[in-house]
């Protein structure tokens, strides 16, 4: 397969092995023509940011097959309605191909609006609407002088672009709530939590954090959101977001409207969940919400660390390919990786931008290799050339790596299990130990030096994951903890546990200490 396989052309200036040549890699263009794409369409872009929104209604105004792949077969929680879970469709046919759909949309809304009275709708056109020309921002107008219930279009059509450009449709959809709201503003620092889609409830648990910091979240938009608490979301003093492509175009908006100031966080792996923390605090500039946020940044990291450092040991040396929707996830994986022992080999993404590939690249180590809009052909043949033992990616990605005989971890939307925040970090060092040293892939042609497979599967208590581990178990000193870094700077990271955030942790408690 190897000697079979080469790039197109028109792919070669996509990809790039650091430290091969001077880095220089093309991004932001339409997918090569004759190349599989693992990239998602305009519609999937939109559909991930507002799905979440769950007690809106949520119709696609397409053929029934843009409707198969629902919400509920993500791992996405709501505290209350579960109307987004429903799928709905109006299911266009032939005969609405010629002579147009907007009636049926229209009859379709009328009909589900006052059946479910949810908070508002979103109708997204797909591509096939785009080609008949249905007038969705007419049809919503009178949909919301009939029902009362604000009807939003969101300009979707799947042929228009990438994914990307979908997040761009969804953040003019949101646009169009957020400040309708009279409500007064909350007391307190408070901040919205946007581009987190609470997979397994991972914005439950990011609020925890905040709200022990102090700050009142008042929307959670893209995770377990509420209609209500997007329209007052222009009484934040600060937007957090995470997600690069996704609602960056949302924060900027608001900044431009109501001048709300937006921090780019990431909540996956310990260093950059602690920064993310640590960012927002200094933000306040409030020397209480500080205290409070080492402390927080010390306590969690103590209690994971001794369990982290165990599959640390099993996992030293293995090699990873990576390969997300946006950039930034990228960057929080290399250095999750890298906290436990394992070398990223391959990096890349669906909607990375030239800024984001250049940080990436200079994560990564030499011989890295920097793919941008892949496809399944080209992502095979890197993982047989570079020996990657895992690949992490989405639910696109896993076929690919059960086929080639490789562990693979998913960190998409497809998954049930949290993966963000600090305990978070042990359940994604508990996956990819259970795939990685697996025996099952000692059956794999791939495999079939038994020994490193041996090596690979630690015996004793690693076999049973977390089982027997003390929770709460110190954290041996830290030799560099008298000098350690600011927090959230870019100084040395400390030698012995490679994480600036838990250094700064310990110093803090040193200072309580004293």
């Amino acid at each position: 397969m190897r000697e079979a396989i080469d790039i197109l052309d028109a792919r070669r200036r996509q990809v790039h092995t650091k430290g091969a040549q001077p880095f220089q890699l093309d991004c932001e263009k339409h997918s090569v023509a004759g190349s599989v794409s693992q990239r998602a369409c305009v519609f999937c872009g939109s559909r991930v940011v507002l799905y979440p929104i769950t007690d809106a209604l949520h119709l696609v105004h397409g053929p029934i097959g843009c409707a198969a792949y629902t919400w509920d077969i993500r791992g996405a929680q709501s505290s209350g309605s579960q109307l987004h879970r429903m799928s709905f469709s109006t299911d266009l046919r032939e005969k609405d191909v010629i002579y147009g759909g907007e009636k049926k949309c229209e009859t379709a809304l009328i009909e589900l609006i006052g059946r479910y009275r949810p908070k508002a709708a979103f109708v997204y056109a797909t591509c096939i609407v785009g080609l008949i020309g249905d007038d969705l921002e007419a049809v919503c107008r009178r949909v919301t002088a009939q029902t009362g219930v604000e009807t939003i279009p969101v300009h979707s059509e799947g042929f228009a672009g990438s994914k990307k450009d979908g997040y761009t449709a969804a953040c003019a959809a949101l646009d169009r709530l957020v400040g309708s709201s009279e409500s007064p503003p909350p007391d307190g620092p408070s901040i919205n939590i946007l581009g987190d889609f609470n997979i397994a409830g991972e914005t439950w648990v990011i609020r925890d954090y905040y709200e022990r910091m102090g700050v009142n979240v008042i929307s959670t938009i893209t995770g377990d959101g509420r209609v209500d608490d997007i329209r007052r979301a222009h009484h934040a003093q600060l937007n957090v977001v995470q997600c690069s492509g996704s609602m960056k175009g949302l924060a900027r908006l608001m900044k431009q409207k109501y001048d709300i100031p937006f921090v780019h966080v990431s909540y996956f792996g310990l260093e950059d969940v602690s920064k993310a923390l640590y960012d927002v605090a200094e933000t306040f500039n409030d020397p209480a919400m500080m205290q409070r946020t080492k402390r927080l940044v010390r306590d969690e990291i103590s209690a994971v660390m001794p369990r982290l450092r165990r599959y640390r040991d099993a996992l030293q040396g293995k090699k990873a390919a990576v390969y997300t929707g946006g950039a930034f996830k990228a960057f929080s994986l290399v250095r999750s990786l890298r906290t436990l022992g394992v070398q990223t080999v391959i990096a890349g993404s669906q909607t990375g931008n030239p800024q984001d590939y250049q940080q990436l690249e200079s994560l990564c180590d030499d011989g890295t290799v920097l793919l941008d809009d892949t496809n399944p052909l080209e992502l095979a043949k890197f993982i047989d050339q570079t020996g990657a033992d895992l690949l992490i990616g989405g639910v696109k990605e896993r076929p690919i790596a059960y086929k080639l005989g490789v562990a693979f971890c998913d960190h998409n939307h497809e998954r049930k299990r949290c993966l963000a925040g600090y305990e978070g970090m042990v359940n994604f060092a508990n996956e990819v130990y259970s795939s990685v040293c697996s025996p099952v892939w000692s059956l794999s042609p791939r495999k079939q030096h038994a020994s490193s497979v041996k090596r690979s599967i630690a015996p004793g208590p690693l076999v049973t994951a977390d089982a027997g581990l003390p929770l709460n178990a110190k954290v041996p000193q830290c030799p560099t903890a008298a000098t350690a870094p600011s927090p959230g700077s870019d100084s040395q990271a400390c030698g012995v546990c490679q994480l600036k955030a838990h250094c700064s942790g310990l110093a803090a408690q040193e200072t309580e200490t004293a």
